[in-house]
């Protein structure tokens, strides 16, 4: 459902009745002959491949935004794990993928033009086909690969998929984004898989741990072939001589997915095929505060023990919501080059890289000096633990608190800045983002959409013999916006949701009830209402799972 109307009616509030859509049960193809499309506005216009563990298709999300992609067609989210054109989505109407009379993949927009297209232009393509390995292949009349999407991982790696000096996998932007954001698993120059921040103005290698050697990080540059992959049992190989095992390895017939994650973490996935949902085999990673850049510049992450950022003295969030952006100073940097200076005592806390200068044996009075004699340093850090190291900073990222940290950062400030102690726990989730933050990308055509401005009053009723869910929806003055009430209220909740925030409930529920109502009813029936309505059909519940979800609800 792409689409819904509302009405008035002088005495009575309209009501929006939640349709329970069934999944087509209509044969699906594995391959797409030369001369033919699939369209973006049939929802059953997809290749499954032959096992269907696969599918391959128009994925959307948002209010009009679609990839070319292929995903795991039973995991319980649809879970993505190749596109096309994740920095360019296409329309939701009249966008279509054809493998053309030339032998060439094209995805082609509303208006026409062209989004994305393979390199098989002038070749003997006689079909594209989705295998049971998960790779969308074209092949010539001989059965000959002649492109293949193994090439050209986006964020998922798949087992016996070859992982290559010419291939990385770069992570979402975040949760509610497919566009490429700022964190790289990829070989570097040294022949050395490595993970990576890299922004838009900063980039800092944080895995394997940076401040140790090659060897001591089990790794080798002596190789030249520059190629990792793993097994459907879950070892992974590389030819720099790091490798894994998945704590599930030896079980049969587990799907896997190996994912750069938005939060800058690799992980290994195992399929429940029971729940549909996934569970970590192996992470790279298991404190995240290692992470380069995941709270921003100038912001300190502490685990706590999940990952929190906040911002130093003297530094406010730069995008509420949004910790990508980090801390901003609240004092003018350029005239600070001119006044008198402080330095603001944190312990355990350290900025990672960017050293101006290293000394050893000196005092930390002498290391202060330096700092403030030189207009590029923000902060140093001193161990007061015997070591007397002295390491000014130029650049305040990749902080970090961690107890076992025995040094200090001493931050330079303007005297006139008035600070406190760092309330580090105060922090937020670092992958919280911001209610009103949307990604608006695409052709311009995408958005070209009359939607009327909705008010939404939720009025809560739970009649359990009958498990039947009333949402009733009051429309106010119209307009034209590029956002339905519906999409702005469902992303409003499920943003609280994920960020563990309860207040949206009484936000919502009809003031009237004056606060006599179960919490635990009315949090199930919105959620419950929320995927009624997914854009997504696959994603809705059954009736009888809608019927069962209501009747288990308890007080």
């Amino acid at each position: 459902m792409r689409s819904f109307q509302t009405s008035t009616s002088p005495k009575f509030p309209s009501f929006l009745t939640v349709f329970f859509l069934f999944l087509s049960t209509s044969y699906a193809h594995n391959f797409l002959l030369r001369g033919s499309s699939l369209s973006v506005e049939d929802d059953s216009d997809i290749l499954v491949s032959p096992d269907r563990t696969f599918s391959c298709g128009f994925y959307g999300m948002g209010q009009n935004a679609y990839w070319f992609s292929i995903w795991f067609t039973n995991s319980k989210d649809r879970t993505v794990v190749w596109m096309a054109n994740r920095d360019r989505p296409a329309n939701g109407r009249g966008s279509r993928v054809s493998l053309r009379g030339d032998g060439a993949m094209v995805l082609y927009d509303v208006d026409g033009s062209i989004i994305w297209e393979t390199n098989t232009t002038s070749t003997d393509a006689g079909m594209a086909e989705l295998l049971d390995t998960g790779n969308l292949v074209i092949k010539g009349p001989g059965g000959e690969i002649l492109w293949q999407s193994f090439d050209s991982p986006t964020d998922t790696l798949l087992p016996n998929q070859l992982f290559t000096k010419s291939t990385k996998l770069i992570a979402r932007l975040h949760g509610g984004s497919y566009a490429s954001g700022y964190f790289n698993f990829f070989f570097d120059n040294d022949n050395v898989l490595r993970l990576k921040y890299d922004g838009p103005d900063i980039s800092s290698i944080y895995w394997p741990v940076p401040y140790l050697k090659m060897f001591e990080n089990g790794r080798t540059n002596y190789n030249g072939s520059r190629i990792a992959v793993y097994d459907e049992m879950g070892h992974f190989v590389s030819s720099d001589w790091f490798q894994f095992i998945a704590s599930d390895m030896g079980l049969l017939r587990i799907k896997r997915r190996l994912t750069m994650d938005h939060d800058g973490n690799l992980r290994l996935y195992s399929l429940n095929n029971d729940t549909g949902l996934w569970v970590i085999s192996w992470e790279a990673l298991t404190q995240l505060c290692t992470v380069h850049g995941v709270c921003g510049r100038n912001a300190i992450c502490v685990n706590t023990p999940e990952p929190k950022c906040s911002c130093p003295p003297g530094y406010e969030i730069t995008e509420p919501g949004n910790w990508n952006q980090g801390c901003k100073p609240l004092f003018n940097e350029t005239l600070f080059q001119s006044q008198q200076v402080k330095f603001v005592e944190l312990p355990h806390v350290d900025y990672f890289g960017f050293d101006l200068n290293f000394i050893e044996s000196i005092s930390i009075d002498s290391c202060m000096k330096l700092c403030v004699g030189d207009y590029r340093c923000k902060a140093f850090n001193y161990k007061l633990t015997g070591e007397r190291r002295c390491y000014t900073k130029s650049e305040l990222f990749n902080g970090y608190q961690s107890p076992s940290f025995e040094g200090k950062i001493y931050l330079k400030l303007p005297v006139t800045v008035e600070t406190s102690q760092l309330a580090i726990l105060n922090g937020t989730d670092p992958i919280c983002q911001s209610d009103e933050l949307e990604t608006m990308i695409g052709s311009p055509s995408m958005y070209n959409i009359n939607t009327k401005r909705m008010r939404w009053v939720y009025l809560y009723s739970f009649a359990s013999a009958i498990g039947f869910i009333e949402l009733l929806f009051v429309v106010s003055e119209g307009g034209e916006e590029h956002e339905s009430g519906l999409t702005g209220f469902v992303r409003m909740v499920k943003s609280k949701i994920q960020c563990g925030e309860d207040s949206w409930i009484e936000e919502i529920v009809d003031p009237r009830l004056n606060g006599q109502f179960s919490r635990n009813q009315a949090t199930t029936i919105v959620q419950l209402g929320i995927s009624c309505v997914e854009e997504d059909r696959n994603k809705r519940p059954t009736m009888d799972l809608a019927i069962q979800a209501l009747l288990e609800c308890k007080d």
